[in-house]
Parts: C-alpha cells; sequence; structure tokens
C-alpha cells in the first residue's frame, strides 16, 4: 500500500472526522439515536480503516493489543461499576436514580458512564477481532506469507 499516496492522504485527512463523529454519537446518543455500541463501532472503523491502508503492523503500533485489552476491561469495569454503586447507593443495579442527589441528575450521570463504558468495550472488542483476523496465518507482520501479493 506504500504506492498509494492519494488513499494514504485521503485516510489521513477522513481519520480525524469520523473519530470525531464517534465522539459526538457517544456524547450525544443519550438525547437523540446513537449511544456507546454505535459510537464503538465506528471509532473501530476509524482504526480498521487506518490498519487496511497503512498495514496491520502500523496500526498496531499506534493502537496496541496490550491497549484494548486494558480499555475493554475498564469499559465492563465502568459499565458494572454504575450498577454496583447505585446498589451500594440503595437502589437496584443500574438504577440511576441513586447516582445523584437528585433522580434527574442521576439519570444524566447514569446514562454518560453505561454508554461510555459500552462504547471502550466495544470498540476494544472490535479493534482486537479485526487484528485476530487479519494477522491470521502471519509468522511475522513484516513478512510477506508465501504467494501474497501485495
Amino acid at each position: 500500500m506504500r504506492e498509494h499516496t492519494v488513499l494514504r492522504v485521503v485516510t489521513k485527512v477522513l481519520i480525524a472526522p469520523i473519530i470525531l463523529f464517534a465522539l459526538y454519537v457517544q456524547f450525544h446518543g443519550d438525547y437523540s439515536p446513537g449511544g456507546g455500541f454505535q459510537a464503538g463501532v465506528v471509532f473501530a472503523a476509524a482504526i480498521i480503516l487506518y490498519a487496511l491502508i497503512f498495514g496491520l503492523a502500523e496500526a498496531r503500533r499506534a493502537v496496541s493489543p496490550n491497549l484494548l485489552r486494558i480499555t475493554g476491561a475498564l469499559g465492563a469495569l465502568i459499565f458494572a461499576g454504575t450498577g454496583v454503586y447505585a446498589m451500594l447507593r440503595g437502589g437496584n443495579f443500574l438504577d440511576y436514580d441513586y447516582l445523584a442527589h437528585d433522580a434527574i441528575h442521576g439519570q444524566h450521570y447514569g446514562l454518560l458512564l453505561v454508554e461510555f463504558g459500552v462504547g471502550l468495550t466495544v470498540v476494544s472488542v472490535i479493534t482486537s477481532i479485526f487484528y485476530v483476523f487479519a494477522g491470521r496465518g502471519r509468522r511475522n507482520d513484516d513478512e510477506q506469507p508465501p504467494g501474497d501479493a501485495r
């Protein structure tokens, strides 16, 4: 892919707006369609686009599998922690009314936290799945398998 200069330049221009749109979907999801899952998929699409144009090894350097493991676990912990915190405050699991001094603020905080946790988990899992399938059968990311005409 090194000889495709136009694709590389267009990708560099597009990745920032894709990530910005993912953030918009993430934080605007409690008022309109969208939320953590959709934002995670859009964000993962930006990483996958980067990997398709610049190569899997370069994408793994930019977003390492170890970082994906940490953010995936952190997202699940944020989701579950929000529910457990509500239980510790006297409510049911994910009963947002108990997360703040009044129910309206609690609903707002709960939605933001849960959707943020879902978004982190989704982007981590989808990107990890792509890394596994894209790197399948390769001994080393820098060497080409026999018969692979890039």
